[in-house]
Formats: C-alpha cells, sequence, structure tokens
C-alpha cells in the first residue's frame, strides 16, 4: 500500500507530507485548491512525462517522493524479475525536476521513466478523471478482456504474436517473389553477370587491408630510402655518432686503470657501441634489399583498385562484398527454380496459416469463457451502483485477416432498462454511467491482478443522489480489501472515509500555496457541511452533515 507522499516545489504545493492509511482515504477540498496536484505528483513519480510549469515558480528543483509498503508476496515476485527488491519491506519512488531534466529513482538507484511505469503498475492503480471515456473505443474493450485473463491468456498471446510475425514475413516473401517473377529473365542474367564478376576477382578476406600497407609502403618508397639514408650517414658514416662513440670509449680506456667506477662507464660504453653497430648492419641492408619494383607496385595499385570498386559497389568491405555474393546466389537459385520455389513458399504460408489459426482459435476460446466470466461480476457490480435492471454482455466478430492479436473483434454491449435491446456503451450510456462501468471494471481487475492501492479522481462525475450513495458504498465496499485513494466532491462519498484529508489553498506573505492535512472527525463532519451547503453553512445544513456521518458509520459496520 502507499504509505506516504512527499511533495516540495510542484505547482501550488510549497512543500507537503501525508501519510495514507488502509481502507478509504478521502481527499476533498474546494475547486481549485489543489486535488489535481496530488494525483499529478504521484502520476509524476511513477514516471509519467514531466510538465515544465509543474515547477513552482523561483524554484530550483521539485521533488515527489512515494514511499509503498510491500507485504504481497505476487508483487515482490514481480518487482524481483526487474531487480527491485523492499528495503525493510518498502520501495521508494522519487522523482527530482529542474527546467532542463528529470531524475527517477527506486531505492536511491536511478531508473528510467519506463522502469518505473513498469513498477508503479505492480503496485497501483489510477483511475483518471477522463479515463472512463477510453470505454468507447472498442479495441479499449479487448485489452481490458485480456488484462482480466491474462493468467491463462498471457503464454497464448506471446506465441500468437510470435506466430503473426512469421506469418507476415511469409507473406512479405510471397509478394516480393511475385514481384521477382514478372522480370524473371532479366533479373537472372543480371545476377549471373555480378556473381561473375564477384567471383572473377578471387576475394580473399583481409588481403584488401595487406595491399593497403603494401601500397603505402611502395608510394612513399623514396621518402624511406631518403629517411633510411639520412640515418645511417648519421649513425654509422664518417663524422657519424658510431665514430663519436669508438674515439668517446677510446679516450675512456685510457684513464680505466685509475679508477674503477670509469671501468663500469667503459663497459657501458662497449654494449651502446656493439648496439649502434648491429643497428647500422641491419639498416644498410634494409637500405640495399629495399629496391623499388615499378611492376610490382603497378600490380598492386591495380589490385586494390578492382576490390575497391567492389567494395564501392556491395558495401563497403571485402566481407561485405562475398555476402552480397552468397545472397545473390540465393536469388538466382530462387528465380532460376522459380516455380518450385513458388510452391515451396505456398506449403510454408499454408503451414504458417494454420499455426495461426491453431493459436487465434486457442485464443479465442480462453477469451469467449473469461468474457462470460468478468461480464457477469461486472453486471453485479453495477447493480451494486445503482443500475437495477442492467443487463452487460460482451460480443465477439471474426476480423477480415489475421492480426497480432487474433482474429477476434470484441465489444461491451449494455441494456440499461428492460425490454430495450443490448447496444454498444456508446450508443446508451451517458458520462456517468461510463464513470460507474470503469468503477465497476476496474474493481474487478485489481481483484483478479491483487494491485492493492486504487486512486480514483472525481470517479463521482455526473452522479447525485441514491447514485452518489450506492457509488460511496461500493468504494467502501472496494475499501475493506484495497487501499483507495480518492478524489470527491460528494459529501455521501466523502461521508464513508476511513482517513478524510482536506487540501486547501491560503495566501501566505502574497504567495498562493497549497496545504493538506488529516481531518479530525469534527473537522470531517465540518468538510462534509462545507459540501452539503456550499457558500453559507447553516446549523441545518451541519445537522445534515453529522447525519450523514452517522448513516455512513452505521452503513460500514453493516457491510464489515
Amino acid at each position: 500500500m502507499l504509505v506516504s507522499l512527499h511533495v516540495k516545489n510542484l505547482a501550488l504545493m510549497e512543500e507537503a507530507e501525508v501519510e495514507f492509511g488502509s481502507g478509504l482515504n478521502i481527499l476533498s477540498g474546494e475547486t481549485g485548491a489543489g486535488k489535481s496536484i496530488i494525483i499529478g505528483s504521484i502520476n509524476l513519480a511513477l514516471g509519467e512525462k514531466a510538465p515544465k510549469e509543474m515547477l513552482r515558480e523561483h524554484a530550483e528543483y521539485a521533488l515527489v517522493e512515494l514511499i509503498f509498503r510491500v507485504d504481497n508476496e505476487e508483487q515482490r515476485k514481480l518487482l524481483a524479475e526487474m531487480d527491485i527488491f523492499p528495503e525493510n519491506d518498502e520501495i521508494i519512488m522519487s522523482r527530482k525536476i529542474t527546467s532542463s531534466r528529470s531524475v527517477g529513482k527506486i531505492n536511491s538507484e536511478t531508473v528510467s521513466a519506463s522502469c518505473m511505469k513498469k513498477a508503479a503498475s505492480y503496485l497501483i492503480d489510477i483511475h483518471g478523471q477522463h479515463e472512463h471515456q477510453s470505454l468507447l473505443h472498442k479495441r479499449k474493450h479487448l485489452e481490458i478482456l485480456d488484462e482480466y485473463g491474462k493468467e491463462q491468456l498471457e503464454g497464448k498471446k506471446k506465441t500468437l504474436k510470435q506466430r503473426f510475425q512469421e506469418y507476415q514475413e511469409i507473406l512479405e516473401e510471397k509478394q516480393r517473389a511475385l514481384l521477382e517473377g514478372e522480370g524473371r529473365e532479366r533479373e537472372l542474367a543480371f545476377l549471373e553477370y555480378e556473381i561473375q564478376e564477384i567471383e572473377d576477382t578471387n576475394l580473399i578476406m583481409g588481403e584488401d587491408e595487406e595491399l593497403e600497407v603494401a601500397y603505402r609502403k611502395m608510394a612513399n618508397n623514396r621518402k624511406i630510402m631518403e629517411a633510411a639514408g639520412m640515418a645511417y650517414e648519421m649513425t654509422g658514416g664518417s663524422s657519424s655518432a658510431t665514430e663519436q662513440l669508438g674515439r668517446a670509449l677510446r679516450e675512456l680506456q685510457t684513464v680505466a686503470d685509475y679508477d674503477e667506477k670509469l671501468e663500469g662507464f667503459c663497459s657501458q660504453l662497449e654494449e651502446v657501441d656493439s648496439l649502434l653497430n648491429d643497428f647500422n648492419r641491419e639498416l644498410s641492408g634494409y637500405i640495399s634489399e629495399e629496391e623499388f619494383d615499378g611492376e610490382a607496385f603497378a600490380e598492386v595499385e591495380r589490385r586494390l583498385d578492382e576490390i575497391n570498386r567492389l567494395k564501392d559497389k556491395f558495401g563497403g568491405s571485402v566481407e561485405a562484398v562475398l555476402n552480397a555474393k552468397e545472397e545473390k546466389q540465393k536469388k538466382y537459385s530462387r528465380l532460376k527454380d522459380y516455380e518450385e520455389y513458388l510452391e515451396q513458399l505456398e506449403k510454408r504460408l499454408s503451414k504458417s496459416e494454420r499455426a495461426m489459426q491453431k493459436i487465434s482459435d486457442d485464443v479465442s476460446k480462453i477469451r469467449k469463457k473469461y468474457a462470460k466470466k468478468l461480464t457477469k461480476q461486472v453486471q453485479g457490480a453495477l447493480v451494486d451502483l445503482n443500475f437495477l435492471d442492467v443487463n452487460f454482455t460482451m460480443e465477439f466478430q471474426e476480423t477480415k485477416g489475421y492480426t497480432a492479436n487474433g482474429k477476434d473483434e470484441a465489444e461491451f454491449l449494455i441494456s440499461t432498462n428492460p425490454g430495450e435491446p443490448l447496444k454498444p456503451l456508446g450508443k446508451v450510456a451517458s458520462g456517468g454511467e461510463l464513470s460507474r462501468i470503469m468503477l465497476a471494471i476496474k474493481t474487478i481487475l485489481a481483484e483478479s491482478d491483487q494491485i492493492e492501492t486504487l486512486i480514483f479522481d472525481e470517479i463521482d462525475a455526473g452522479i447525485s443522489g441514491r447514485t452518489a450513495q450506492m457509488v460511496a458504498e461500493k468504494m467502501n465496499v472496494i475499501g475493506r480489501s484495497h487501499q483507495v485513494l480518492c478524489i470527491t466532491h460528494l459529501p455521501q462519498i466523502a461521508a464513508m472515509a476511513d482517513y478524510h484529508f482536506l487540501i486547501s489553498k491560503n495566501v501566505v506573505n502574497n504567495v498562493t500555496v497549497s496545504s493538506i492535512c488529516l481531518l479530525e472527525e469534527k473537522e470531517s463532519i465540518t468538510e462534509l457541511g462545507r459540501m452539503l451547503g456550499g457558500v453559507k453553512i447553516t446549523d441545518t445544513v451541519m445537522e445534515s452533515a453529522r447525519e450523514m456521518k452517522e448513516l455512513a458509520i452505521t452503513a460500514k459496520k453493516s457491510q464489515s
């Protein structure tokens, strides 16, 4: 569960720290007080994009930090697969934002935004203000079903994706083959010419590198000989280093008997003299052997030009040229035995199609099994949310061709009144109804997925009266098995709070600052009065607020 939230320098929040409890945590406050900042800050900590305008004016950085307690073994296992391990049963997720960059961390270790999102998906589920609108799109319905049935579907869907990729590759190969077949004779002649061109060159791996070394040496032969000759003159000719060294040695030898140390110097000079003489002999031999051969140079130049021309034409290296030859030989063989190749391709395609059909049928069968369970559970949850005579089901159709999702198109259908035919959600449900349908779905998915913390951002949009009371009761039921954070403007829902937080906005030193605090029971009733009465809170309104809180306490006891 989410233990605490720490926010610093984010929009209107200068600094705030709040500790959440288990069960139903309600956040309320006047419009514009900063309720959305709380959800926004949690989203930022979980890896969402960080808009620059979220950084508080004149602040160097913004910081959001979430602390989760992880007791669930399934969550621990999933996090361990990402090399994330709770420390003292806690996971700390933080995001530091500056004007130029943002840094995300899990347990003090810097991670990518995608890693934070993935880890967060195991710990928390956030239902935003407008997420229920996604129910208007059919593709979302299949995603919801697959999420619900992922225990059996996950492995099958991976296989389905692989089979589809193989199927697509063979289809594309067939299309290329048909195009190749149109100019087959001309293509065969051209391939034969190019293969022969490469074969005639008799390329050897690494030959070009050896030739370039030889070419560089031959092309700079004059420079080499001049430099070597000068070096020889300096070290071995008249007035050279050898001659000077010999004189120095003779001078020292005449006095070496007078001092033992001089004998050591003589030995060193003798060694240097010997080394220099060896060097001179080898350099002299090199100069006499290295004669420029014009014909050999021309041959190296010609061969290098020939290889470089092929490299330019077929990929930039000898290896690329040889690979190109291999590919062209394969293509040549295909075209030479074109009819047989097409026949083999059709067999492969047919085999791949059968595999696609089988895995698509398997996935579809599992989906239909789970669709019955899901729609039955959603229908039950909708009755709890004041859809009294609701009928909720899912309709399947086959796509025209195969897709990475198989051959299923699925859509939720609903009838909210007796005798009415089932229709797509978008043609029946209002905004408030869609919101409740999504609440029902989220509740069921969370139970099957063991996500411990659920956040609902104004799930109560477009509802009031008896429906609001039933949504409040549903929230309380969810709060018995999950931690729920709910931003609401309805007193019926707020009255059900296990923990009630007030978000308020004040002006401090001519600067607007939002703050959040946990309310005591009396303070909670006062806030309920504000929510009930608006601007003017009368004694009658406060009495209603007290009564609403007492009824909520009674309802909570009866549901426990």
